[in-house]
C-alpha cells in the first residue's frame, strides 16, 4: 500500500514496425491477467497496433459493434482489473515500436516517447545517449509512460518536482471516436489535462513530450529509523517544506514491524550491502509498528563532494530518528531510480511477485494522518501484512 498525505494548503525486445496484428485465442494470454491477481477477464482479442494509426483503427472498429469495450494495457501492473476488458478488445501498448527522439526547443529540451515504453527505458536512453534525465519518477521503473501519466506518476520526487503528470508538456491522444489529437496546456487544454490522471477514460496517449534535465551522476542515499509516529511525520514534513537550495531530492518512507519478519520487519530496513539492523539500540518505549524515513540528494558533476556532504550532514542534524539506526550509502543515479528491482528479482525467486497484490493507493490530509496511523497502519501490521507500507508527505502545490 502506498499512502501519501497532503498538506493543508522487465522489458521485453523492441517490437518490429508493420501491420497490426490481433491476437484472437485470448484465452490463457496476459491480458485477462494483472499484477494484482484479485480478478481475471477474457477478451475477445488482443490488438498489438504497430502505429498510433492502428490504435484509432481499433477503436474506431469498437464503435460500430455495440457493447464492445476497449482498454489499453501497459506492462499490465495494475491491480484490480483496469487494463481488462471481458469479451472486448485489450490494447497492447507495449507493441508500439519503441522508438524515442531527443527534441530541442526554445523552452528546454524534450524527449519525445511512445505511451508504450517503459520508464526503464527512457532512463536508460536518456542518461546513456545524452546524459539527460526527467525530474520525476515512480519507485519502480518497469510501467509504461503512458501508463503512470493514465494515473499521476507519485513518488518520492513529487513533493520538489511535482508527480509525472505534472511533467509532461504534450500528448498525441486518441480519443473513443477513434481520432487522433496532439494537445497540450495550450492546444485543446480540456483533453490533455482530462487524459493526465484521467485513468484512460478519455483517451489512450500514444506519446508524451517529457522535459529533460542534466542527470545526477551520484546519490546520498539514507535511511534512519523512529519509534515515534508523531517525531516521523513531523521530520518528513520539514524536509518537503525546505527552500530547494536546501532541500532533498527525494523523500519517501514506510511502516514496518518491530520483529525480525523478512518482509515487513527490521530486515526490510537497511540499504542493501550496508550495515544489519541492531534492535538492541531502540528504546524501551518503542512499540510494535516502527517507521523508517527515506531521504536522497542528487550529486551533479559540477558540485563538490564535501559540499553535498555538508548540506546532507545539516538537514539530518535536526532529525529526531533513532541514533545509531541510520543507513547510508553513495549510489549511482541509474541504480538508485533502479533499487526496486532488487525488489522484484527476490519476491521472483521466492514467489511472491505472482501471489495477489491487493494494493492500495490512497491521499490523506495531514490533520487527519496520526489518527489514520492508529486506527489503520497498527492494526493492519499487526494482523500481519505482507506487502510494503509505505506513507510520506506530498505538497498539495505540486
Amino acid at each position: 500500500m502506498m499512502l501519501a498525505y497532503m498538506d493543508h494548503a522487465a522489458a521485453s525486445a523492441e517490437p518490429d514496425a508493420g501491420e497490426l496484428t490481433v491476437a484472437v485465442d485470448a484465452a490463457e494470454c496476459a491480458a485477462a491477467r494483472d499484477f494484482g491477481g484479485l480478478v481475471s477477464a477474457r477478451p475477445a482479442a488482443v490488438v498489438r497496433p504497430a502505429s498510433a494509426a492502428d490504435v484509432a483503427s481499433a477503436i474506431r472498429a469498437a464503435t460500430r459493434t455495440a457493447h464492445l469495450t476497449v482498454a489499453a494495457r501497459g506492462n499490465g501492473h495494475s491491480v484490480a482489473g483496469q487494463a481488462m476488458s471481458g469479451g472486448g478488445l485489450v490494447l497492447d501498448m507495449r507493441a508500439l515500436p519503441r522508438r524515442m527522439q531527443l527534441v530541442r526547443l526554445a523552452d528546454g529540451i524534450f524527449a519525445d516517447v511512445p505511451g508504450g515504453a517503459l520508464w526503464e527505458e527512457v532512463l536508460h536512453w536518456a542518461v546513456s545517449n545524452h546524459g539527460l534525465a526527467p525530474a520525476s519518477w515512480t519507485d519502480y521503473l518497469r510501467l509504461t509512460v503512458g501508463g503512470t501519466l493514465s494515473n499521476g506518476g507519485v513518488s518520492g520526487q513529487s513533493f520538489r518536482y511535482g508527480p509525472q503528470v505534472s511533467n509532461v508538456t504534450e500528448l498525441d491522444v486518441v480519443t473513443g471516436d477513434g481520432e487522433c489529437h496532439v494537445c497540450s496546456r495550450s492546444t485543446h487544454p480540456d483533453l490533455f489535462f482530462a487524459v493526465l490522471g484521467g485513468l484512460g477514460q478519455f483517451g489512450v496517449i500514444t506519446r508524451a513530450r517529457i522535459p529533460l534535465y542534466p542527470a545526477p551522476q551520484t546519490v546520498r542515499w539514507t535511511r534512519v529509523v523512529y519509534a515515534s509516529f508523531a517525531d516521523y511525520a513531523a521530520d518528513a514534513e520539514w524536509l518537503v517544506t525546505r527552500p530547494a537550495n536546501e532541500a532533498f531530492d527525494y523523500v519517501e518512507g514506510f511502516a514496518f514491524v518491530c520483529s525480525d519478519d523478512p518482509v515487513n520487519g527490521w530486515p526490510s530496513v537497511p540499504i542493501p550491502g550496508g550495515a544489519r539492523f541492531d534492535p538492541t539500540i531502540l528504546p524501551a518505549a518503542a512499540g510494535p509498528v516502527l517507521y523508517c524515513l527515506e531521504v536522497a540528494l542528487y550529486q551533479h558533476h559540477h558540485q563538490r563532494a564535501d559540499d553535498m556532504d555538508k548540506r546532507v550532514g545539516e538537514m539530518m542534524e535536526r532529525l529526531k530518528y533513532v541514533r545509531g539506526l541510520e543507513f547510508a550509502a553513495g549510489v549511482g543515479y541509474v541504480d538508485f531510480l533502479s533499487r526496486v528491482n532488487r525488489v522484484e528479482e527476490e519476491a521472483r525467486r521466492n514467489g511472491s511477485w505472482a501471489a495477489p497484490h491487493p494494493w492500495l493507493n490512497i491521499f490523506i490530509s495531514s490533520r487527519d494522518i496520526a489518527a489514520f496511523d492508529r486506527a489503520v497502519l497498527h492494526g493492519m501490521l499487526a494482523d500481519g501484512v505482507d506487502g510494503p507500507m509505505l506513507v510520506y508527505p506530498m505538497l498539495k502545490s505540486k
